[in-house]
């Protein structure tokens, strides 16, 4: 039988066995006093499609054993295939140091997760604002020139300048967090929400960004152009602040 864990009834029915299994998968091999397993992101908000998202986790483990991560990897495809990624490693100390380098990544487990052993380790944080604006500016940049390279690598093919719109959805969405987060808006929001409050604290329309993270809609030229100007304006914003 496997163990159950407390909270697993906040994520989609259909996930909760493989997830209960995934953790006391992880719970047999990496297990101790010292170690911890906590889901975030989009699990935890219904609907969850596990065939075209991933649940993701973060273990925390007292120091980080490349023999247990090859064990854990070992049940990495069984995983995969019920739509559970493989978590990410941290220990403690990563944690702590981390929250100057990598506030963003940070923010974005604190502000949903869900602790299914161990110790909470996300429930308090403690980011400067300076770490964080920089991080913004720096994730906004890069995904400018990744977009120009990209653009020049499609060689006019309009269905990868399509793609590129919708993949870098995700890291924008985590950048705009981290700007809600610079003024006051700290609470754990769902994308359309953050996309509403971004345009509010910049008082600008984000309908390229609106664009990128839906996917029924056209992804072509005229929506690249639109996600690259978004993306331009933002980063001279967080550049100002």
């Amino acid at each position: 039988m496997v163990e159950e864990f407390a909270g697993l009834e906040r994520v989609e029915a259909t996930m909760r066995g493989p997830l209960a299994e995934y953790a006391a998968s992880i719970k047999t091999i990496a297990g101790t006093h010292e170690t911890s397993l906590s889901l975030y992101g989009s699990i935890l908000r219904c609907p969850f499609d596990a065939g075209l998202q991933s649940a993701r986790s973060v273990l925390v483990v007292p120091c980080v054993d490349l023999g247990i991560l090859r064990t854990l990897a070992e049940g990495g495809l069984r995983f995969g295939q019920s739509g559970i990624g493989a978590p990410l490693i941290m220990t403690a100390k990563y944690i702590k140091d981390s929250q100057d380098t990598f506030p963003l990544e940070l923010i974005e487990i604190h502000q949903h997760h869900m602790t299914l052993f161990g110790v909470d380790h996300f429930s308090q944080l403690a980011v400067e604002d300076d770490h964080v604006r920089l991080q913004c500016e720096r994730e906004l940049k890069s995904i400018l020139i990744g977009l120009r390279q990209g653009l020049l690598a499609a060689a006019g093919r309009e269905k990868v300048i399509g793609a590129m719109t919708t993949d870098v959805g995700e890291a924008l969405i985590r950048t705009l967090r981290g700007m809600l987060w610079l003024k006051g808006k700290k609470e754990a929001l769902p994308a359309q929400d953050v996309l509403d409050d971004a345009e509010q604290i910049t008082d600008r329309k984000l309908t390229g960004m609106r664009t990128a993270l839906d996917p029924f809609t056209n992804h072509g030229w005229d929506q690249f152009d639109a996600l690259y100007r978004d993306v331009e304006a933002l980063g001279e914003i967080a550049n100002a602040w």
